[in-house]
């Protein structure tokens, strides 16, 4: 059985690899989604994360779906308490920004789509530079003393935004960020390494980026004249048109065919060994795309193997 990593300071332990959930009720219907549930859980996997607004951007959809589809499953399964839950709040349609008011009643909402009592990692999911972080921070640990959040984290947040909330918490004895999600992988690292990066390593921040496969692009499956059938398949594509991108999947065929791996599986191995990351996130349409997804956590790349990744795509 893979060992569990601590999430930060959270008092939260995950499995390597979070399952992305934007794709449930999305790309993936309801026996899919629990289809992929099964397969990840049945492989020890107990991460799951989502948002408030997944998958609003459908039409006939009002956000909200993958989260009914998650809560739908833990009710089924009755496993609730091995499982984390993490979702987001401030995209929703109904509940936009980051006000203290919205915050409350977007956790509800969420709860209650959720079919649960608490949310295990709960994010502010874009920053609304609207509202004081005095007012986010409070909010959040209003949540936390009511037991209707266990943690709580950010994603897509400044630097400067992240220090001033972590030293408001601090200083006022409130609840502080433990988790940060960044968008993060091998053709995307000055979205986090840098000033973010720093913030989140000496705040003891544990980080869980998104995008890790680049919207699928570094599965390796997207290669010169190769038709995809993916709904983000265009941004993925995107990456084989520069020098960087096509440094990397050498890289990675490189280390692939050394290792006996699957292409996917060696970028997600690499984003686990970076500095700060606890667990990157990858997501699955169908059981058949788990296996490469789950085999990151048992690959131990070397330090030659990090070493080449590392310089392909600096």
């Amino acid at each position: 059985m893979t060992s569990l990593r601590p999430l930060g300071s959270s008092g939260l332990d995950v499995f390597p690899l979070g399952l992305g959930g934007n794709v449930f009720g999305w790309t993936a219907d309801r026996s899919d989604t629990f289809a992929v549930l099964d397969a990840y859980a049945a492989a020890g996997g107990n991460f799951l994360d989502t948002a408030d607004v997944y998958s609003a951007w459908v039409d006939g959809h009002q956000g909200g779906e993958s989260e009914t589809l998650i809560g739908q499953w833990l009710a089924a399964r009755g496993n609730r308490s091995d499982i984390v839950v993490a979702t987001k709040a401030g995209s929703h349609p109904d509940f936009k920004g980051l006000s203290a008011a919205t915050v409350k009643r977007a956790a509800d909402a969420s709860l209650k789509r959720l079919d649960t009592d608490h949310i295990d990692l709960y994010y502010t999911h874009f920053d609304d530079p609207t509202v004081p972080v005095e007012e986010i921070v409070t909010a959040l640990d209003e949540l936390v003393r009511a037991g209707k959040v266990r943690a709580v984290g950010a994603s897509n947040l400044t630097a400067e935004r992240l220090q001033e909330s972590l030293d408001f918490a601090d200083r006022e004895g409130l609840t502080r960020y433990s988790v940060l999600q960044p968008e993060y992988n091998l053709v995307s690292r000055d979205t986090y390494e840098g000033r973010l990066q720093a913030v989140a390593s000496r705040s003891g921040i544990a980080a869980v980026p998104y995008f890790a496969l680049a919207s699928g692009f570094l599965t390796g499956k997207y290669r010169p004249g190769a038709t995809v059938g993916s709904a983000r398949s265009g941004s993925a594509a995107a990456h084989l048109g520069t020098e960087r991108g096509q440094r990397v999947l050498a890289a990675l065929d490189t280390v692939a065919a050394d290792r006996g791996a699957e292409v996917a599986t060696v970028a997600l191995a690499w984003l686990a060994a970076r500095p700060t990351v606890a667990a990157p996130l990858a997501s699955a349409r169908n059981p058949e795309q788990l296996p490469a997804l789950l085999a990151m956590a048992d690959l131990d790349l070397t330090p030659e193997d990090l070493t080449l990744l590392t310089e392909a795509s600096a």
